[in-house]
């Protein structure tokens, strides 16, 4: 069964840093989420690309058992171009093609329906909600967003919130959404909207677990060399839904779990461009990590 399913976009980046700089990578919400899920399950993903998104890429994905029956095909690919200075947090947009993104109705298929997992990543909330309606039974569905769809479409979004089991959102979306500076207040909020979870990222300051009863720091790798943290919050999710589908295991404990292989992953991303970190490492390079993340946390 193909499971988790996962959509959002797909899309030519181009990206500057102090550490070098690639034109049209391989990038996008669904397709670091996707690549990130494939190391433990088999994802499908819902998208759409341009007659000029490069064969090489699709071969990629393909090869990393990505099942892509629902990605569908327009004119000309969504490009995003930006740059990171010194404080690699926050990325700086310089042009945004939406291209086929602009128009996108998603269609599902068949063989889709019935997934037991789904990721929503980031993309318009009207496509999320129909996305969740098509699943016949699922088991959990996580979902992200940006700060773009809580400006224009803040109550669509939220009946998507209402319909997902866990939040994956991070700490200026939060407090922007809830309209609150504190996390703990935010993710309360959050909580009454939400079945299971909400999980907050703090980019290179790790992730915040919140439950009904339980609260968990994730940490953060210490990473020596970044190039590159685009798509890195994308793998971090990709990477939770994954884990999650392929332990079939939901409870507090292993969602834990889950957050620290999402922030195993995309750890090595950031030490690359676009998606080559990505294409390089293993299964055995991620629990290698992983063990190191449980080291920080023992005390």
């Amino acid at each position: 069964m193909i499971s988790p399913i996962i959509i959002g976009t797909m899309a030519l980046d181009s990206i500057k840093t102090p550490f070098g700089e690639v034109n049209d990578a391989l990038g996008g919400s669904a397709t670091f989420s996707s690549i990130a899920a494939s190391f433990f399950s088999k994802p499908g993903i819902l998208s759409i690309v341009g007659k000029d998104f490069p064969k090489e890429h699709m071969d990629f994905l393909h090869s990393r058992n990505i099942d892509t029956t629902g990605v569908s095909t327009g004119d000309k690919t969504f490009r995003w171009k930006g740059f990171y200075e010194f404080d690699m947090n926050e990325a700086k947009t310089l042009n945004t093609e939406l291209n086929v993104l602009a128009d996108y109705k998603v269609e599902i298929p068949k063989t889709y329906e019935d997934a037991e997992y789904a990721f929503l990543g980031n993309i318009d909330p009207e496509q999320q909600i129909k996305v969740i309606d098509s699943l016949k039974k699922p088991k959990l569905i996580a979902m992200d967003t940006m700060n773009f769809w809580i400006d224009i479409k803040k109550d669509i979004l939220l009946e998507a919130i209402k319909k997902s089991d866990i939040l994956v959102i991070n700490d200026g979306e939060a407090r922007q959404l809830f309209e609150t500076t504190n996390l703990v207040k935010a993710a309360n909020k959050a909580l009454k909207l939400v079945s299971k979870a909400v999980i907050i990222k703090k980019g290179e300051h790790g992730a915040l677990l919140f439950t009904d009863s339980k609260h968990f720091n994730a940490p953060s790798y210490p990473l020596e060399d970044i190039k590159d943290p685009t798509g890195c919050g994308d793998c971090f999710g990709g990477g939770l839904i994954g884990y999650l589908a392929k332990t079939n295991n939901f409870d507090e404990a292993n969602i834990r779990k889950a957050m620290i292989y999402g922030s195993t992953i995309a750890s090595y991303n950031a030490e690359g461009f676009g998606t080559e970190r990505l294409k390089e490492i293993t299964l055995e390079d991620i629990e290698k990590r992983y063990k190191v993340f449980e080291d920080i946390r023992e005390f």
